[in-house]
């Protein structure tokens, strides 16, 4: 067997194409949708992040506003800057992008967005929502992602065995309660850094959603024959054998796709998937504005 790929760039263009009438009809209201990213010091890939989303964006046709300010600068400026998106009525999402120097309080931080503009889905008040089994608050981009991918490709998820690798409050434990959703109904299990024996544990599993940081940990000794594979993580490995001296790899080894009968790639599978689902989060805000 090889395995089916997971195309999130291919589902993401699906995504993004449904979008375009919403957004339509938005402007047909008089509502631009506005989204604001935040993002503070120099980190090489948080300015890849910003620029891909700024990018999807501009094919969208929703207003972007990109704010920078410096790794020095104060918790107090963040707080103030994110205050000030706050109150523009004009502004429907406001994205503070991860990670932020060490002597900020990420938490504490994205605890201030108005929780009808954390697009990022990352605000007690939209997790709770979703514990609650609520799904009319801003999901977590990442999970959702996963989730429509899954969608996207007819993989049937009802009285499945599905193991999280991973147990964080932006991947791992909100998709642990998206997959056990109600019409979802996967039986779910989070594996995590004190787990005993998670070979085994994924080894039974239908769907492996891989989101711990390790590189290539889940490997085909880990997987049963046919099992769907979501490969969510994405580290950077020395590789001499490249030019620039290292390669990205996911958390799930390429070999996987001999036993999986799906895997996503990496890069291009949920990567595409959670720039696709912040830029719904953002037209969803807009929306939301127009029935207020």
């Amino acid at each position: 067997m090889v395995a089916q790929r997971l195309d999130g760039k291919a589902c993401a263009a699906v995504v993004e194409e449904e979008l375009l009438d919403r957004i339509k009809a938005c402007k047909v209201n008089g509502v631009v949708p506005h989204l604001a990213v935040v993002i503070v010091g120099d980190d090489p890939a948080s300015h890849v992040y910003v620029n891909s989303k700024v990018r999807a964006c501009e094919r969208l046709g929703i207003l972007s506003t990109h704010i920078e300010l410096p790794s020095d600068a104060s918790e107090q400026q963040v707080r103030e800057t994110i205050q000030s998106l706050n109150a523009k009525s004009d502004l429907h999402g406001i994205l503070v992008q991860s990670p932020l120097p060490k002597h900020m309080d990420e938490e504490a931080l994205t605890d201030l967005i108005e929780p009808s503009k954390d697009v990022d889905g990352f605000h007690p008040q939209n997790l709770g929502r979703l514990v609650q089994g609520r799904m009319d608050g801003m999901l977590p981009c990442t999970p959702s992602g996963v989730m429509r991918l899954l969608s996207w490709a007819g993989i049937e998820t009802k009285g499945k065995s599905a193991v999280v690798l991973g147990r964080s409050r932006i991947v791992g434990m909100p998709q642990s309660l998206l997959l056990g959703a109600k019409g979802v109904d996967a039986t779910v299990t989070v594996a995590h850094s004190r787990t005993k024996d998670t070979q085994s544990l994924c080894k039974d599993a239908d769907i492996i959603i891989a989101a711990v940081g390790r590189a290539e940990m889940v490997r085909p000794d880990w997987v049963k024959e046919g099992a769907v594979v979501v490969d969510v993580g994405i580290n950077r490995v020395d590789d001499e054998s490249r030019e620039r001296g290292w390669r990205l790899a996911g958390d799930v080894h390429p070999d996987v796709a001999q036993k999986a009968s799906w895997l996503s790639p990496v890069p291009g599978g949920v990567g595409p998937m959670t720039i696709a689902m912040l830029m719904e989060n953002t037209v969803r805000a807009a929306e939301q504005t127009q029935r207020a």
